[in-house]
Formats: structure tokens, C-alpha cells, sequence
């Protein structure tokens, strides 16, 4: 794996001695988003809570202004422009990258020509004109597994081998982005945690992380933060998932990955303090 994650105007350590697992907070800006309720929809209450993010020590801020919660319809281009724009206009000299969830190709160019650092997209990049938003930009990508759409993904989930099936995507969509001319040290992987898998899947993935980041080399992303799963294992509904969270969180930076993507920033950026000590105190003693 390559020592830095090319990420726009950023070059973030992933693979250095001095690396440290990277927090990425969630910045909805929707009015249905499953986990706060669009309680950021307004941009004063947007910027706002990315403030916040980032006095509590967030590495990236990652923006998104369509819901992709099981079940969620689709957004026009026009409304999703109109939410995400503003607070991408407002955040792009606060000094930590941006990041914006979309899958639309059209979001992508807009968001990179003001300044975002980082596309993050659920659709592995296979909407016809993702890969030529990005290829001609340095920007950093995230490229997502998700079976079948939002509307869709979770009435059903089948897989032969979940493990197998979700890297073989994620080594197909590397190679397409690699074709394409995008540099590898700009690459990252996610094997997309609730989106067309069931308990099961999701923790032989998790379970996993290790293997799947070493077959592609490349840093991977966990996103796990307040999801169904969590709710499944520890009975919790929504509001009361904050341990599980950095339980998860824990567990995924344990097992290899390098970027966290979370909701409760603060209480993650603590949990992984307390785990990095914990660490070196444990080489210290090897």
C-alpha cells in the first residue's frame, strides 16, 4: 500500500509509521437522513456542526445530500445541487479536506470545481461520466459495494460468498479507475456495510476488513456508524447505538482499516486515542 492518500489538496498518511486511523465525519444535509433526522438540513446548522466536527478533531468532512437509507427515493440533480453546494462554497478553506457522497456524475464535476477534495461514491463510479469526473482531477475517490439501489438493496440480499463477491467488485472497479488514468495513491475502498447485505454479511465483511484491504492494497473505509447492524446485535434502537458505534469502529481499525466514517466524532476520535495508546504501549512491550 502506498504511504499517502492523494486526496485533492490533501495528502493524508495511511501507510506511514506516524499514520493513525482517519475520522471522517458525516455531514447530512437532508431532511430524512436515517441517523440525525435532518436536523443539519439548514446550511447555519450545517456549518455549524461541521465547526463542531472540526474542533473535535475530524480529518475529513464528508458532505452528502441525498438520504441513501434503505427504501430512500431518488433526488433530482437540481435538489441535490441546491442542498450540497452552499455548504461546500462555505466549508472549502476550513482547512480540512471535503468529501462529497454522491453518485451522480454531474454533483461530482460541480463539487470538484468548488474546491472538494474527495468523491465518495455508493455506486462503485459506474454511472456513465463518473469516471471522466474524476479522471482529470486529483481529487481522492471512495469506491462503495452496493447490491442492486437504495430503493431495493435490502428486500432481499443473496450472495454465494459475500467476501469474494464484494472484493472481485471492488478489484473490477479499482482496475476500470486505473484504466481510466486515475492514479492508484487515489484510490480507497468500501465494502459497503448495510447497503444489500443482511447481519450475516455484514459481519463476515467486518471480520474481513483485514483480508480484503491486503488482496486490493489499498486503504479501506468502514462505515458502520449507528447502521442497522448495530441494532441488530445489541437490540439498541437508533439513538442508543453510541457504544456499538465505537465498538465498531475499534474493531474495523483493529483489523486494518484506515478511514472511519462516523457520526459521533468526538466520542470516535477518543475511543481511537485510547486504542493508539493502547497499541504502543503493546509494541513497546514486543
Amino acid at each position: 500500500m502506498q504511504p499517502y492518500f492523494q486526496c485533492g489538496r490533501y495528502r493524508l498518511p495511511v501507510n506511514t509509521p506516524q499514520a493513525r486511523p482517519l475520522v471522517m465525519g458525516i455531514l447530512n444535509i437532508t431532511p430524512d437522513s436515517f441517523s440525525d433526522g435532518g436536523q443539519f438540513y439548514s446550511l447555519e446548522f450545517a456549518l455549524s456542526r461541521a465547526e463542531q466536527m472540526i474542533a473535535d478533531g475530524v480529518d475529513i468532512i464528508d458532505i452528502g445530500g441525498e438520504s441513501s437509507r434503505p427504501g430512500s427515493p431518488a433526488l433530482s440533480l437540481e435538489e441535490e445541487l441546491d442542498r450540497v453546494m452552499p455548504a461546500i462554497y462555505a466549508l472549502r478553506d476550513c482547512g480540512k479536506p471535503l468529501s462529497i457522497d454522491t453518485y451522480k456524475p454531474a454533483v461530482m464535476r460541480e463539487a470538484l470545481a468548488a474546491g472538494v477534495d474527495l468523491v465518495n461514491d455508493i455506486n462503485g463510479l459506474r454511472e456513465p461520466g463518473a469516471l471522466e469526473a474524476v479522471r482529470d482531477s486529483d481529487c481522492g475517490v471512495c469506491v462503495m459495494h452496493m447490491q442492486a439501489n437504495p430503493q431495493t438493496m435490502q428486500i432481499k440480499p443473496e450472495y454465494q460468498d459475500v467476501v469474494a463477491e464484494v472484493s472481485a467488485f471492488l478489484l473490477e472497479r479499482v482496475n476500470a479507475l486505473e484504466q481510466a488514468g486515475v492514479a492508484r495513491n487515489r484510490i480507497s475502498i468500501d465494502p459497503g456495510f448495510g447497503f444489500g447485505k443482511t447481519l450475516a454479511h455484514n459481519v463476515a465483511l467486518l471480520q474481513s476488513i483485514g483480508d480484503i484491504q491486503s488482496v486490493l492494497d489499498l486503504p479501506l473505509l468502514a462505515g458502520i456508524s449507528r447502521k442497522t447492524m448495530l441494532g441488530e446485535l445489541t437490540g439498541k434502537p437508533l439513538e442508543r447505538r453510541l457504544a456499538g458505534s465505537l465498538a465498531a469502529a475499534l474493531a474495523a481499525v483493529s483489523l486494518g482499516a484506515k478511514i472511519i466514517r462516523v457520526h459521533d466524532v468526538a466520542e470516535t476520535v477518543d475511543a481511537l486515542k485510547v486504542w493508539q495508546a493502547a497499541q504502543r504501549i503493546q509494541a513497546t512491550e514486543i
